[in-house]
């Protein structure tokens, strides 16, 4: 049977409220540069009123991620929970403006919608005051399992963990793939996340998740290693695809026994780092899904990231992907 969608992200549904400041403005909200704090909706509200030129667009690293994806012309869908407000609908549109199938409607209960307001300075460097709202309300009742068959893939947020229903969500998921050709995909989001959560995401990475998407710091975390070295040797052991970005210094892809490397693509021109794993991401499972060699999936990704740091957002639109030289 054909599966009706590449593709499904589930995840925290974030607003990116994204805007450039000053070193000062920083220090006047008191937020360390490149920091990612969380703040309560009065916080959130006050910094909105402070902010001059904005451009708000869905984000979450799973959404930035399907979206890119479908830009690609990959087959997307999205589960995550969001308000019925102004934020609600601006991150809807957005999602479905760029052709992914939001699975979820908006809530007419509880909390407002998550938004992130990201500040980026002249450097390039963003730094993030996050008020989660609505996105941490995600339950298992969310999850319809006809969804979640109809995918190739589904890509979880480690970020999940941090709502009362991720095991019951994840459970579900996995339990989907044991019936069916469905694969699972895990972001680990951030190294302190996996820290949280390290028994967790240890069990999943065991068997039930097919390929690992993850930084230096969070694969480092994961596998209890402080070298690049030792960070490879462990994550053979963990018998899947894992997929590790390594900033300046390109990626590593270990597929089971076998090491792919791939040089990071160089820009002298960084205008803003938000989403650069994110698009990697995207462009890797296009190529996956597009029947490449994991050796093209990392040159598209790598090719991928290059270009979205040379721009403000976590986005390529459709003229920038054409250019890409393995489409």
């Amino acid at each position: 049977m054909t599966k009706k969608t590449q593709l499904i992200g589930i995840s925290n549904a974030i607003v990116d409220v994204l805007t450039q400041v000053s070193l000062d403005f920083l220090e006047e909200i008191q937020a360390e540069p490149g920091s990612m704090n969380l703040i309560n909706m009065e916080e959130a509200n006050q910094l909105y009123l402070m902010l001059e030129e904005t451009k708000e667009m869905s984000g979450g690293s799973v959404a930035n991620t399907v979206s890119c994806f479908s830009n690609f012309g990959g087959k997307a869908g999205y589960i995550g929970q969001v308000h019925n407000d102004r934020f609600g609908k601006v991150f809807i549109s957005d999602m479905k403006a760029m052709g992914v199938d939001v699975k979820l409607p908006p809530s007419n209960i509880g909390s407002p919608t998550a938004r992130s307001h990201v500040l980026i300075t002249s450097d390039g460097q963003r730094t993030m005051q996050t008020y989660l709202g609505a996105c941490t309300e995600l339950s298992l009742n969310d999850i319809d399992s006809s969804v979640i068959r109809e995918a190739e893939i589904i890509l979880l947020e480690g970020y999940l963990w941090d709502i009362p229903d991720c095991n019951e969500i994840a459970n579900k998921v996995i339990k989907e793939k044991n019936r069916s050709s469905l694969r699972v995909a895990l972001s680990l989001s951030d190294s302190f996340c996996v820290e949280r959560h390290f028994e967790a995401f240890r069990e999943l990475t065991g068997d039930a998740v097919d390929i690992i998407f993850a930084n230096e710091d969070e694969m480092m975390t994961l596998t209890r290693t402080e070298t690049v070295e030792n960070m490879i040797e462990a994550s053979k052991k963990l018998g899947n695809l894992s997929v590790i970005t390594l900033g300046e210094k390109g990626s590593i892809v270990v597929n089971k026994g076998d090491v792919i490397h791939a040089e990071a693509l160089k820009t002298s021109n960084v205008v803003d780092t938000t989403g650069a794993g994110d698009t990697y991401t995207a462009a890797f499972l296009f190529g996956l899904l597009s029947n490449k060699s994991i050796q093209e999936c990392t040159e598209m990704a790598s090719w991928a990231a290059s270009q979205v740091i040379q721009q403000i957002g976590a986005r390529l639109d459709n003229e920038t992907i054409e250019k890409c030289p393995l489409l």
